[in-house]
């Protein structure tokens, strides 16, 4: 009896039997409540030098009032017209600062009344921190005095921060540049209430434009005007002092940066025609070197619209691509060009050569080195040293050369040669530190360099500082991380002479907290922070990563979690809830790899399952999900029976182990995992019910590509209509629940994929209820909106997963087809 009054109220509370409801947010069970208000700890910026650290507080979450503030979608850009600063960005409330050696931290004062903070940077001597705060009239300068732990106010609210990097430090470190808006900028239009003055036209000359399926894109000439508007800035020099004078007039400025000595400033341009099809990182811009005193040097780049792109994602534009600083010397400028003129299908022994110019940039440019793949960046040192990256995503290769800068015409040596999924073989990444001219370059000691490795093995996970001689690229190993309970992370180097690195440590119920470890001296550890853990109602949970195989012998694993409170000696058999998101390689050995750490913070964020152990489920977190294909066969061709094996794979592991009803287990995922839970509902018979938030279910709309998929819909109709949910919704016999936010922005995954896709499963009779998010983006922001979306997901979990046996014995099939 009791059973059933319990599913009578779920459906009751579902509304099972109309077609829409008219319900307000809910609350999700004490449980759960009492994890999504645990306190957020704050961010942490740290010094070079390990002296300071700045502690940067926030909300956990945005409201769905401030998600309601006024929003233009334009190019690619959200932008708050009211403010004049990105309509998502994240605020931060509250500032303190720790000397590394002390205890405690100090309150900084000086805070404005309500503080919104974002956009910290750091001055060059690293003694002051300048941020942006948002008002209701515009967004602020502030700077902090971090010895002082004061901040003050340096401008009013005219900051133009619509296009990112509003702020930028001259090398004195007395004065910023600063978009401003301009005073005599043209009033928006209200593209509702706008009368057309004709139709909105685009033109296909011949050129192949296969571009994804971007979202807030312009749209017609309103949009154009407004964009325009909304990007328009002044740029002024602002002295700590309150002095503000003219630097350069209004024009669509998108990026600045200070060469290394201080002595040049290179600004981005956006320029018009601008495109339809195509977000405002792709319309026309040129890059143009300026002295600090605003006067003019030269154009150094002019890059025109750029809607036509050869076919594959190792496609690129030509010309100048990756304009920037080399950061060892003191104004010169590099930058890559395409040798195949950016088509991956020409075939040349080099796919990209790097050039240098100079000051004062008139000169011919100067080849220095080349990459066999597609360039991906330069770690400089010195005139002698410096490395090389490439990559080229079809074979998932990557190289990494060890060359000269001083010597062109010399080939780049390939020190790594590898597969970049296949983690086992990570070398790691070669340490940084600050030069005189303050500017990140290469640690370079005595002929040889550092490397710092996330260190995945068959046998866990142990970090390591390498150090390589660079004449032999022979590498010693000088640290290794030896715990087997806890997870520890290298971040940087303080002093790799001294050995002193910044560190991370955690374990499963000990909150991440930042240490300065000495690697020269044993277990010599100084702490920098010391979080306690907001979660206390999980210390007591059972977690543990899993292996096990696939039926074709592929190792997978997975994170589990038990139930507070489970005796696992009775072995009581509880309902699972399996979460996961797929992942293509191109060799079953990389796929097969452990990368999962036991011993990581038990962290319940809005999008985690973890909750539900509060809840009596058992949760298997992260399960791998690999879709492989080997030499010619993308992973693609067989998606779907791979898709099912991970699953059964999954089940039969934690099955065998005793802990779960496995007639009871419930699928989510988000995003393409969302994509995931669809096919496997479709196309197994494993599950009780699903949940799915903000994916694409009809690939058909998504036709020039999506995820890792290159090939267009015309080049493989066949994998387009077999992937595709939407096409199969026939077979959907399985409860799923539907969540998409109605501001999604994402790529391809714009809400009428789940609107049509739940008109079609209602259309062929199947149990599914689509709950669609005011105001939410692809990921969700608003306490409101979480707690509502938790509250929807426990329901459908008790409902169709829990108590699955009662509702098909005491409930007819008619009552799930509304």
């Amino acid at each position: 009896m009791q059973n059933k009054l319990l599913l009578l109220l779920l459906l009751l509370s579902f509304g099972y039997g109309q077609a829409q409801e008219n319900l307000e947010y809910q609350q999700p069970p004490q449980e759960i409540l009492d994890l999504v208000d645990a306190p957020l700890a704050p961010a942490v910026q740290i010094d070079s030098k390990g002296e300071f650290a700045v502690l940067i507080y926030r909300d956990a979450f945005k409201s769905i009032a401030e998600l309601s503030a006024p929003e233009m979608r334009l190019g690619g850009l959200r932008i708050n017209p009211n403010t004049n600063i990105g309509s998502r960005t994240t605020f931060y409330n509250n500032l303190k600062v720790k000397r590394t050696e002390d205890t405690d931290a100090t309150q900084v004062s000086g805070l404005p009344a309500n503080p919104r903070l974002s956009g910290f940077s750091w001055s060059p001597d690293e003694s002051k921190i300048a941020c942006l705060n948002t008002t209701d009239k515009g967004v602020e300068v502030w700077v902090l005095d971090i010895a002082a732990a004061k901040v003050t106010k340096l401008t009013d609210a005219g900051v133009n921060a619509n296009m990112g990097g509003a702020i930028r430090w001259f090398k004195a470190g007395d004065a910023l540049l600063v978009k401003m808006l301009p005073k005599n900028r043209k009033a928006l239009i209200n593209v509702a209430e706008a009368v057309p003055t004709g139709p909105t036209i685009s033109v296909s000359d011949g050129a192949k434009a296969q571009n994804r399926t971007y979202q807030d894109l312009l749209k017609n000439p309103n949009d154009e005007h407004n964009f325009e508007q909304l990007a328009i800035s002044e740029i002024k020099k602002v002295s700590l002092n309150g002095q503000v004078s003219n630097f350069l007039p209004a024009a669509m400025y998108r990026g600045m940066s200070f060469s290394p000595d201080g002595k040049y400033i290179k600004i981005t341009k956006i320029k018009k025609p601008f495109s339809y099809i195509v977000p405002y990182s792709r319309f026309p811009y040129d890059e143009t070197v300026y002295t600090t005193d605003g006067n003019f040097v030269a154009t150094v780049n002019d890059v025109p619209l750029n809607e036509v792109q050869p076919k594959g994602f190792m496609a690129t534009r030509k010309g100048k691509r990756n304009l920037n600083w080399r950061a060892d010397k003191p104004n010169t400028l590099y930058w890559a060009e395409a040798q195949d003129e950016g088509d991956p299908a020409i075939e040349v022994p080099y796919r990209d050569y790097v050039y240098q110019l100079a000051a004062p940039f008139t000169g011919s440019k100067e080849m220095v080195t080349k990459t066999i793949n597609r360039y991906s960046g330069i770690s400089w040192g010195d005139d002698k040293t410096a490395i090389l990256y490439d990559y080229w995503w079809n074979t998932r290769n990557t190289k990494t050369y060890l060359f000269n800068p001083s010597k062109p015409n010399m080939d780049p040596k390939v020190i790594t040669d590898r597969n970049y999924q296949d983690q086992y073989s990570d070398p790691g990444q070669f340490v940084m530190s600050k030069n005189e001219m303050g500017w990140n370059t290469l640690v370079i000691d005595k002929g040889s360099l550092y490397l710092m490795g996330a260190g995945y093995t068959s046998e866990g996970q142990f970090p390591f500082v390498d150090q390589m001689d660079l004449a032999s690229q022979k590498t010693k190993r000088l640290y290794q991380s030896e715990y087997t309970d806890r997870l520890e992370n290298l971040y940087s180097a303080i002093d790799m002479k001294k050995g002193e690195i910044l560190v991370r440590i955690e374990g499963q119920t000990e909150y991440p907290n930042y240490y300065i470890r000495n690697i020269k001296k044993k277990n010599s550890l100084r702490p920098l922070t010391s979080f306690e853990n907001p979660f206390k109602s999980l210390q007591g949970v059972h977690k543990e990563v899993i292996t096990y195989k696939r039926d074709d012998g592929l190792d997978l694993e997975g994170t589990l979690y038990l139930p507070i409170g489970y005796d696992k000696d009775k072995k009581e058999k509880m309902p699972m809830i399996l979460w996961a998101y797929p992942r293509e390689y191109k060799d079953k050995s990389s796929a097969s790899q452990s990368t999962t750490n036991p011993n990581e913070f038990i962290y319940p964020y809005y999008g985690s399952p973890i909750y539900w152990v509060t809840r009596g489920y058992v949760v298997l977190d992260d399960a791998a999900f690999p879709i492989v294909g080997e030499g010619d066969q993308e992973p693609n061709d067989t998606f779907r029976p791979q898709l099912v094996a991970n699953a059964k794979a999954a089940i039969d592991a934690v099955d065998a182990m005793g802990y779960i009803d496995r007639t009871r287990v419930g699928v989510g995922g988000h995003s393409y995992g969302a994509f995931m839970v669809a096919n496997l509902l479709s196309h197994s018979d494993l599950f009780a019910a699903g949940i799915a938030r903000s994916g694409a279910y009809n690939r058909t709309l998504t036709p020039f590509g999506f995820q890792s998929e290159q090939r267009s819909y015309w080049d493989s109709p066949e994998t387009y209509y077999t992937m595709s949910p939407f096409m199969h919704a026939d077979k959907m016999k399985t409860p799923l629940l539907l969540v998409h936010g109605e501001a999604d922005n994402n790529s391809g995954t714009y809400p009428l994929q789940s609107e049509r896709y739940f008109n079609a499963l209602k259309g062929l009779g199947a149990t599914a209820r689509l709950v669609m998010l005011p105001k939410e983006s692809h990921g969700y922001r608003a306490k409101e909106s979480i707690m509502h979306l938790l509250w929807e997901q426990d329901t459908w979990l008790e409902t169709y997963v829990k108590n699955r046996k009662s509702q098909e014995l005491n409930t007819s099939s008619e009552s799930f087809k509304n």
